[in-house]
């Protein structure tokens, strides 16, 4: 399938271009004290939802230099993320013991969460933000051994959690899960659907989770079976997204129709049908059809198949309505 030009890198992605995770040296934990005490370290706060500390009058996160981490969070172990050039990056995850609110007024900052945050954000920052959150939300769901129900113990600065009962020891590692998101097209249109809950005239690209022994593209066909009815012929890879909310990895495809025969059966959904470009031209203009938010790969779907099937710029056409 040619590929038209994407109007941006899907938010969270990317961050493999500028940070090295060092996974490598994930146990060396003199090197990585050492690391955390140096001047060129910067330590990234969460409070116990999961939200970051941001500076308070600039969209960009609060580090926390190592003079602070050591007076205000000594006592907390610093989760090791990786480094950029000469700058190590910790994450430092709060437990509901501390006081969100006094920390605000201390540190001069204020709290978002990853999606509210997300677009404001440098996209570097916003993509740590969603590294070290997916990270926090496993330390903090996985404590005890699945095997014998023994506390788990933090390793490899953070990456691992090891059972603290020597007649078992396993390993847990942290898990992603996977998630196909799909726009479907045929003959000039695409599938979209909305939810009941969601604003008047949103319309997404479906999506679901992958089940055991299910490859992404059959996935793809049975969620959109089961949403919608439509049978599914070609899948191709289109991109992917970290989606730590709280645990997921998004993985996006265009896929192609048998015909538009829509039989909509998932209770979930409100509303399922096809959208021409011209309708979706319209409805935006017209304010009863709104995108998914620039934030997710759905937007990043939409825009593609847009710019691709009519040399629309979604961007554009949402700006010209506001």
């Amino acid at each position: 399938m040619a590929r038209a030009r994407q109007p941006r890198r899907n938010t969270f992605a990317g961050l493999s271009l500028v940070l090295d995770r060092l996974a490598e040296r994930r146990d060396e934990s003199g090197w990585i004290a050492g690391l955390a005490r140096s001047a060129d370290s910067r330590h990234l706060l969460l409070d116990a939802a999961g939200d970051a500390f941001l500076q308070r009058d600039a969209d960009q996160l609060r580090w926390l230099l190592p003079h602070e981490r050591e007076q205000w969070f000594g006592d907390v172990p610093a989760t090791l993320l990786g480094m950029a050039g000469q700058c190590a990056y910790f994450l430092i995850a709060l437990d509901d013991t501390r006081d969100p609110g006094r920390l605000d007024l201390a540190l001069h900052a204020r709290r978002l969460s990853l999606r509210s945050a997300g677009l404001q954000l440098p996209a570097v920052e916003a993509s740590l933000f969603a590294y070290a959150k997916g990270l926090a939300h496993w330390q903090r769901e996985t404590r005890f051994c699945a095997a014998c129900g023994s506390p788990l113990v933090l390793a490899s600065a953070g990456h691992r959690a090891q059972c603290g009962n020597p007649a078992c020891g396993r390993m847990h590692f942290p898990r992603t899960d996977a998630a196909v998101i799909m726009l479907v097209e045929h003959d000039g249109a695409c599938l979209l659907g909305r939810q009941a809950g969601w604003p008047a005239g949103r319309y997404s690209t479906l999506a679901g989770f992958v089940e055991p022994g299910e490859s992404l593209e059959d996935a793809v066909r049975r969620e959109v079976a089961e949403e919608s009815g439509v049978l599914v012929d070609e899948v191709h890879y289109h991109s992917s997204q970290p989606w730590p909310m709280p645990a997921s990895l998004m993985v996006g495809f265009i896929a192609t129709a048998f015909s538009r025969d829509i039989k909509k059966r998932d209770r979930e959904l409100e509303d399922a049908r096809w959208f021409t470009p011209e309708q979706i031209v319209s409805g935006i203009a017209d304010g009863t059809f709104l995108p998914s938010s620039p934030l997710s790969v759905s937007y990043q779907l939409l825009a593609h198949w847009l710019d691709l099937r009519a040399g629309l710029d979604l961007a554009t056409l949402v700006k010209g309505a506001a």
